[in-house]
């Protein structure tokens, strides 16, 4: 069963809910498809990828390299800007927000049909972490 998703009229915490299991995906077949296959050393692997002190600081690769667009930017901030009645306990709330505006940007995308844009980012996203840039 399909059901079609007005994703304009979603919130940037409800957009990040989607973009954050979108991401999430990409990152574990990742490390799988890299021979990975321990559960404690998955998750532990996937923290580099996925923990919101690195979604920070892609967010801040992207600005410096150029590669979002406007609509992109636009998601971004209505994820960071979003309301949230929670945040992550081993981060500032500061980092939090901007990792939901990470996720959120994933989840627009994600829930637009624009597939092929959630795996470009998300491949150039392995590619930071990996080359150390989120360090």
């Amino acid at each position: 069963m399909t059901t079609e998703v007005d994703y304009q009229q979603l919130n940037g915490v409800a957009l990040a809910y989607m973009g954050d299991a979108a991401y999430e995906v990409i990152i574990r077949r990742h490390l799988i498809a890299a021979g990975l296959a321990k559960p404690n050393h998955l998750q532990k692997k996937a923290t580099h990828y996925v923990s919101a002190k690195a979604q920070a600081a892609l967010i801040d690769l992207m600005e410096q390299d150029g590669i979002l667009s406007e609509d992109e930017w636009t998601m971004f901030k209505r994820g960071r800007n979003a309301k949230s009645y929670t945040h992550a306990k081993n981060t500032d709330v500061v980092t939090y927000r901007i990792s939901t505006g990470f996720e959120a940007l994933m989840g627009y995308l994600a829930l637009s049909g624009q597939q092929d844009r959630v795996d470009e980012l998300g491949q150039w996203c392995i590619e930071q972490v990996e080359a150390g840039r989120t360090e």
